[in-house]
């Protein structure tokens, strides 16, 4: 190969890999940032422009607005003081929850031919589980479905949950000895009958990796049983006889009064047949007697 020839294969090598370009162009290292709540979030934008020395950058949070966080050199509302910037490069200090999103970092370099470049950055700001809410009924009657529930509404991500009864953990495979479910997306333990075996004190935990997990204060279900003894067994059969005899009463004082229409039809039936019944002597059986003569 001529010197000639090498030249210009090299050419084209720096025309491939370090193409001539009139516009400004702009990347990010990490496209998608993951941070612990209260700590310091780093959002890369790393810019290279063609002829522009002092490009201007701006950052930009989509929600259900687009508002500005870092605008003509300075940062804007709750951003202040906890916000540093260097090149294009954001830091957030002690983010939360709040600042979770999607950022936009624009750069403009008005003397390049092509003057915006932009790139995208998401936040996700992990928030241990906190304690969650239980909910347990204090009293269940034997034979009756109870439903025992737990939430963590602010943990990020969503929590799992799992139930402890007397400290010892609950399944959640479905087994033929066990007889509730708990579905650990939820925190929803139900019972489809309980019994006295159920009754103890039941606590909830919710983990979702980010922390230690945490658990709300044990809660007693106390499981009653109905017991018939000799006393209430006798109340009842007095009670219906009493009942009894009541209805007894007032069927006889209806039918005297004749409130009943059996008893009316029953009465004018009876005089039916009485007037029925009666058949006058046949005058030819009539003998004349004799009279007497005053």
């Amino acid at each position: 190969m001529s010197t000639a020839q090498i030249m210009t294969f090299s050419a084209l090598l720096m025309l491939l890999y370090f193409p001539s370009s009139d516009h400004v162009t702009v990347t990010t290292s990490k496209a998608k940032v993951e941070v612990h709540e209260n700590t310091n979030a780093v959002l890369s934008c790393e810019f290279r422009t063609e002829k522009d020395t002092n490009p201007r950058v701006e950052w930009k949070k989509r929600g259900k607005d687009v508002s500005y966080v870092y605008f003509d050199g300075d940062f804007t509302g709750s951003y202040k003081g906890r916000a540093s910037i260097n090149g294009a490069t954001m830091t957030l200090r002690g983010v939360t929850q709040k600042d979770s999103g999607v950022y936009h970092c624009e750069v403009t370099a008005r003397q390049d031919k092509i003057k915006l470049g932009e790139v995208t950055v998401t936040l996700n700001v992990l928030v241990p589980p906190h304690a969650p809410s239980c909910e347990v009924p204090e009293t269940v009657m034997a034979g009756f479905s109870a439903e025992l529930r737990c939430k963590d509404k602010l943990s990020v991500p969503a929590a799992t949950y799992s139930w402890y009864k007397d400290n010892k953990p609950l399944h959640t495979a479905s087994l033929p000895e066990i007889k509730y479910t708990l579905d650990p997306k939820t925190g929803t333990l139900k019972f489809k009958a309980v019994s006295k075996s159920d009754e103890g004190q039941y606590r909830c935990e919710a983990s979702n990796g980010v922390g230690a997990p945490k658990s709300c204060a044990g809660r007693q279900m106390k499981i009653t049983e109905f017991e018939l003894n000799m006393t209430i067994v006798i109340a009842i059969e007095v009670g219906a006889f009493l009942v009894l005899l009541s209805c007894c009463v007032a069927i006889c004082l209806c039918c005297r009064r004749g409130c009943c229409r059996c008893c009316r039809k029953n009465k004018r039936e009876t005089k039916q047949r009485t007037k029925t019944s009666y058949n006058p002597p046949d005058p030819r059986h009539y003998k004349h007697t004799q009279s007497f003569v005053l």
